[in-house]
Formats: C-alpha cells, structure tokens, sequence
C-alpha cells in the first residue's frame, strides 16, 4: 500500500481540482428544474471511474434520476467490496447565508466551501480517488463495485427497486459507506448505528379563503394557530413525544451501556458555543450524546402559511402545512410510527379545522456490528492512519437506504465517515476539511487490504 500512498500524494493537487468539477454540478434533488443536472453529474461520475480504473462504468436508468454503477474484477475469488455514494445534494436554501457561492467552490483556512463538499461529493470523491491509486499501482486486492445514486437527499425512492431488479450484479461481501462522521480528528471514531426516520407533512385548512383578520379575527379559527398549537402538543414538558405508542418499541440501554456510550468525548460549553446557543434541551434524563444518538425524537423541519412578504397583510389564512421528522432508534418501524403519527394528528385536531396528513419517506434504523471482520478492518485502517483506535459511535442521523440494502441485498455496511460536526451538511456553508480528505483517501486503500487479508 505504500505505492498507493505516494501515488495518492503526488496527485493530491489534481484530485481536489477535479472534485471541484464535481462541486459546481447543482445536482439537487429535491428541485425538479435540476435533473438535467442530476444526468450530468452521474455522466461526470461514470466516466472519472472508467479513467480511475473500471472495466466498466455505466449510467443505469431508474424511475427517478440515475446510478452509476461500476465494477472492476481483479479476482472472481477474491472478496468484493460495494461502495456506495450519493452524488445529489440538498438544496442551498436560505441563499442569503451563504458566504461563498454554493456551487462554487473554494478554498480558505484549509477547508473546501461549497454544497455538498463533505455530504457526499467530498466523501464519495476519496473512494474514487482511493480506487485510482490501487489501480495505479496494481496494489487493489478486492474487486470492487460502485453504485452511486441521486436520489439519497430525497429518501432515495428509486434505488430499493433497483437493488431488487439486480441483486446479482450488486453482489459483495460487504457495503462500504463514507457519508457519515467522526467524533473529532483527535477522537476517531466509525458510525456502528444509525437512527431511522419517519418524514412527515401535515396541512391545516380552516376557511375556503384567505379572511380579513378584522373582520373574521376572534370567530373562525386561524389554521396557522392550530397548526402551531398542534404541532407544540407533540413534545411535553419533560421532551418526550406525545404520540401514544411512540416509545412502545424503544429498548432501553441498560446502566452499563448507557456509561460505555458516554465515554466518548464530549465538551457541554464548546457545544453551546459553537451553535451560539444559551443551553441545550431534550428528553429529560438522558444527556446530549444519548439524545443525539440513541434515543429517538421529533422535529418540525419548516412551517409555513398566510403572508410572508415584506410589509404587511392582515389575513387569517386558509390553510397552513409543516414538515415533521422523527428519528428512530433500533426496534422502531418508520411505517408503523407514520401511522401513529397519522392516527394522533388526526384525533387530536379540533373539527373546526380539516387535516390532511402524508407519509413522505422513511427508513429503518441500522446496527453494524462491531465484531464482524469488516468493522475489523476498519478499526486496523483508521487507527494506522490517525494513530487512535477508533471509538464505535451512534449516529443521530439516518441513511434509510442503509438498513434496505441489508433487506433486499442481505449485505451490511460498514460506515467509515470523515465528516467533522463542523462541516455544517445541510446547512448554509458546508465545508470540508482537506485534512478530513487525505485522512480519507489514505485509510480506504488500508482497509482493502486489512478486510482482503481477514
């Protein structure tokens, strides 16, 4: 693997010039007017594999925006890694934050800046980049497969299909991942859960108009204060979910678990400060690790309804809406909570409202276990390269797609990450920290080697 390191060195410069290539392709999508950008950004994928090294790299049709799958065979013997990636990002709203242009990467204090640096363009490059090194220097000892998708942001719709209609060609020994984090770059760590999500859009509707609030205020009910009153109902004052049946499914850490999950590293002032916070909140009883990792919880992601313009309009609204996510912890089936959901919601509207609720995507929580040779390999690779073991971490975010391959394709992931809490995914002003990329590119070709020889 030394060939591939120096090789990795000496085209360092180049690798980071063509993932900017890669950065300003606005593949977003969750906005219809970006698929011809979600074409053309799987075609700029397929064929930086093919010059990488692949015998083949194509762009396969599904029901919503491509994959690119590609493959190299070194040995129909030996084990065969899948790799899999996004190359959609989310959108970049609100514009207004931004202190760069979105897609327009570039560089300052040692960081990449751009929408989708690190979640999952930047994460997803190194694995290319990792698999031109290898190929390179015929040092690849697996076969390897890739299958990028673009629809991940979005619930990924069209790729559980996919995966039932090519179960052969998508066969391995194990699925590896980088679109998750690190505790820090002092305190390495590799993602051995992930929670689950149930996503959620609820509509209000009062009056068959938009009503004078002078002339209607006080005798008709205002959607927009229902839908607030709503949906503040569905946490109590202790931060628990209200939804009868919520935590039905919830296995509880026992005293010992819960004391080895918060071992890892975690500085209460450093947190508040760098999300200018004045304190945090959260179920009672349970700390922010064991909030944000395994206990589950509920979010409205954006609410809406009556004038937002400048200036003002004196309206009661006809109708207001909201997105409501709800993370879920091991046992919990996304499906049987968007019932309960819908169920609650339902009963506890009052009848001078109508609401309509919609189930809008999910997915199951996912274990990894850390006894498995490939978790193996990945705790030998990144304790090479960063001199730490790896602490095994949970995850508070969600790749639903991750808990459908091992459904559908009967393979586990292994979720080595190089992502920083700082990278701000999703957010205005992701970023991704170089020294995060090379950490990347330098482990994959390690954990080749540690999983070939296990």
């Amino acid at each position: 693997m030394d060939k591939a390191k120096v090789y990795i060195k000496d085209n360092k410069e180049r690798f980071i010039s063509e993932l900017f290539d890669l950065l300003r392709i606005p593949s977003i999508s969750a906005q219809s007017e970006h698929k011809p950008d979600m074409q053309r950004c799987a075609e700029f994928l397929a064929a930086a594999l093919a010059k990488a090294g692949a015998d083949r790299a194509d762009v396969l049709p599904t029901e919503g925006n491509p994959v690119v799958y590609a493959e190299k065979i070194v040995d129909p013997k030996a084990k065969t890694v899948l790799v899999y990636g996004h190359y959609d990002v989310m959108p970049v709203d609100p514009r207004g934050e931004w202190r760069t242009e979105p897609f327009e990467p570039v560089i300052k204090e040692g960081r990449i800046w751009g929408r989708g640096a690190d979640d999952d363009k930047g994460q997803l490059w190194m694995h290319a980049k990792a698999f031109e090194a290898m190929c390179a220097t015929d040092t690849l000892p697996c076969n390897v497969k890739f299958m990028l998708e673009g629809e991940e942001e979005i619930g990924s719709p069209s790729l559980y299909g996919f995966c039932e209609q090519n179960k052969e060609m998508l066969a391995a020994d194990i699925i590896l991942v980088s679109d998750t984090s690190m505790i820090s770059m002092q305190t390495p760590s590799i993602t051995c859960g992930l929670r689950g999500l149930a996503y959620m859009e609820v509509e209000v509707t009062g009056p068959n108009k938009d009503l004078h609030s002078g002339l209607f205020g006080g005798a008709v009910a205002n959607p927009a204060n229902v839908l607030t009153r709503l949906v503040a109902g569905l946490i109590d004052d202790s931060g628990r979910v209200t939804i009868p049946g919520f935590y039905d499914d919830v296995r509880e850490l026992t005293p010992g678990e819960r004391e080895a999950f918060n071992k890892a590293p975690f500085d209460m002032e450093n947190y508040k400060k760098s999300l200018e916070i004045g304190d945090v909140e959260g179920e009672a009883g349970y700390t922010t690790l064991e909030r944000t990792g395994v206990r589950p919880s509920l979010d409205v992601n954006g609410i809406w309804g009556g004038y937002t313009g400048e200036g003002t309009k004196t309206v009661i609204p006809a109708k207001a809406s909201a997105k409501i996510s709800m993370r879920l912890v091991p046992n919990q089936d996304y499906r049987k909570i968007s019932e309960l959901f819908e169920k609650h919601f339902n009963a506890i509207a009052p009848k001078s409202v109508k609401v309509t609720v919609k189930a809008l995507h999910g997915g199951m929580p996912y274990v990894s276990p850390t006894d498995m040779p490939a978790y193996k390999a990945a705790e030998k690779a990144v304790e090479a390269t960063f001199g730490k073991k790896p602490l095994p971490f949970y995850s508070g975010g969600s790749i639903p797609i991750i808990s459908g391959f091992e459904s559908i394709l009967g393979i586990k992931s292994i979720l080595i990450g190089f992502g920083l809490a700082e990278d701000a995914i999703h957010s205005p002003n992701e970023s991704y920290g170089l020294e995060q990329f090379d950490k990347g590119v330098e482990t994959i070709p390690l954990f080749y080697k540690y999983f070939a020889e296990s």
